[in-house]
């Protein structure tokens, strides 16, 4: 026997109309108790419902963009007696995960309650003194408990006002920001990024201001605010009119790159990444003028009125902007299945397009006599083995390599944003492309010019099955400064490797062959290594792309030459 189970938004504190940003199942799915069916996102946090029983999803109520509240229908399934019989007992109170789930959002209202008793205690304790040093902790966090930090985002000495975010906690699934429950000056920081945490633990000591003049600073910048935010929404109102008001003034001054901080992070509260989403706007390209380089809402909007200011690209000057794709119903021609794409992959279709299409892309072949060497790795093969390695060659193409870069340093360098200065590195941390069944990965072997063969071979041996396993973590991925592509394995003559940005350059390796090579006096077989390197055009000229081959192919034909 089956029956008709409805599975509705749980309790998620003061919040209502909160957004869906993300779907996760389809009708006709199977699906079982606690598996995540939608995303929600409020803002101050983003959250996953669970599944409350097993069954197969007969109905969707709700799509992405929908806006729901508690008790909100979001979708009918189907179970049998057998399953949901024993979920009675629980669906009177939520499980453990759903409460993880829920109290992303009750953190903020519990928080927010535990600011405004926190603000009421030190306005009564700051009349009487100059300010008083608080401990501030984690707030109510449900039942999860040894929770990560993620991020912190404050250091000791800053000042910071009631609300900023703290540090950044991530359970299973959600993650939420810690706000400061009043306002001061950080004298001591308790924690730190890699951290578990749970309710009650201690995040920071904080020096409280005087709860009067700090009132009278937000209520003069308040207004202050306010005027310029309502000078920006005139400006903006449209395009036409920013258009117009660019010809009576100058594009205002807007430095395009001021702000310094770690590749691909970006300090901004939830609430602004969601402004600044709806707008349409590229946080990276912000500059924070908050804490930390914290993007504030202020910054977003004016970033906006710089952009509408300056001149529009035409189809005479160029753009960078794709035209939009039509929809098209592909079942109307035959049967078809729709496959979500991973995690992984969803990430590097973005990262690959920004980068085919920012980057312009030349791509040099040439091929490497590793005759000698692949004769000598044979030699060495047993020796290894004892060592407990397995040695390849990629290991003495990553040592050529760097031998070829340390000539070339040109080619182990990033542009820098503002298009007129070449930072070369005097490190070199190698990155090879992995191919995982979640899609691929490039893993970062650090000092590869400080690094024996067997040291190299070990630590990608290391990596690719991190890479397998999904046990890479986010540093393993950052840093590089070339990458190598490796297809040798499965196949291919050559082939146009795609610039991994901020890298200039990507070497391309496809599957050796023996070819009769002339040798002055007849033919004689010889291994050869097909190479693509694809190179930025801005950086690089295609005479010393052809040199740099030439080179890395003249050393991986005698590595030997890697001791000179």
């Amino acid at each position: 026997m089956t029956k008709l189970v409805e599975v509705k938004i749980p309790d998620i504190g003061d919040a209502s109309k909160v957004d869906v940003i993300e779907v996760l199942v389809s009708e006709g799915d199977k699906i079982e108790k606690e598996d995540s069916l939608i995303t929600l996102e409020t803002d101050k946090a983003t959250m996953d419902v669970p599944a409350s029983d097993a069954g197969i999803v007969k109905e969707l109520k709700v799509s992405t963009g929908d806006k729901v509240s508690k008790g909100d229908v979001i979708l009918v399934v189907e179970v049998s007696d057998n399953e949901s019989a024993g979920d009675d007992s629980s669906k009177s109170e939520p499980s453990k995960n759903e409460s993880v789930k829920e109290s992303s959002e009750s953190d903020d209202a519990a928080g927010e309650k535990e600011s405004s008793d926190s603000e009421k205690e030190a306005s009564s304790q700051n009349s009487s003194s100059g300010g008083t040093e608080k401990e501030v902790t984690v707030p109510d966090i449900g039942d999860a408990a040894d929770v990560d930090v993620i991020e912190v985002c404050v250091s000791k000495g800053d000042s910071v006002d009631e609300n900023d975010s703290l540090i950044v906690l991530e359970t299973d699934k959600a993650t939420v920001e810690v706000p400061s429950p009043f306002s001061g000056k950080i004298s001591d920081i308790k924690v730190a990024t890699g951290d578990k945490v749970s309710k009650g633990s201690l995040i920071a000591m904080m020096q409280v201001e005087d709860s009067n003049n700090k009132d009278e600073e937000k209520d003069t910048s308040s207004s202050n605010g306010q005027k310029s935010d309502s000078s920006n929404i005139d400006d903006n109102s449209s395009a036409s009119d920013a258009s117009a008001a660019s010809k009576k003034a100058p594009v205002p001054d807007y430095p395009q790159h001021a702000r310094t901080r770690k590749e691909g992070l970006v300090h901004a509260s939830p609430a602004v990444r969601r402004f600044a989403r709806e707008l349409g706007v590229e946080l990276g390209k912000v500059n924070g003028t908050g804490n930390k380089n914290r993007v504030t809402k202020d910054d977003v909007q004016k970033y906006v009125k710089f952009e509408l200011s300056r001149p529009k690209a035409t189809a005479a000057t160029g753009s960078s902007v794709m035209p939009e794709m039509p929809e098209i119903d592909f079942s109307k021609w035959g049967e078809i299945e729709t496959k979500p794409l991973s995690r992984i992959q969803k990430i590097s279709s973005v990262n690959l397009h920004r980068n085919w299409v920012t980057i312009p892309h030349v791509t040099q072949h040439e091929d490497a006599d590793i005759t000698e060497l692949e004769e000598f790795r044979k030699s060495m093969k047993e020796d290894a083995a004892k060592q407990g390695v397995r040695l390849t060659p990629l290991a003495f193409v990553m040592k050529a390599l760097v031998h070829t870069l340390k000539a070339f340093p040109r080619f182990n360098a990033s542009l820098a944003n503002d298009g007129e200065n070449l930072i070369l590195k005097k490190y070199f941390h190698i990155g090879v492309a992995a191919d995982t069944p979640e899609g691929l990965v490039v893993p970062v072997v650090r000092d590869v010019d400080q690094k024996s063969i067997y040291q190299i071979a070990n630590e990608l041996a290391d990596l690719s099955a991190k890479a397998r396993d999904k046990k890479l973590g986010a540093d393993a991925m950052q840093g590089s400064t070339f990458t190598i592509s490796s297809l040798g394995g499965i196949g291919g003559t050559s082939f146009t490797p795609i610039v991994a940005w901020p890298n200039v350059a990507i070497l391309g390796l496809s599957r050796n062959q023996t070819k009769p090579i002339w040798n002055g006096s007849e033919f004689e077989p010889r291994l050869m290594l097909p190479m693509s390197l694809s190179y930025d055009h801005r950086v690089i000229d295609g005479a010393d792309a052809a040199r740099f081959c030439v080179h890395l192919a003249e050393t991986l034909k005698d590595i030997r030459r890697v001791l000179l």
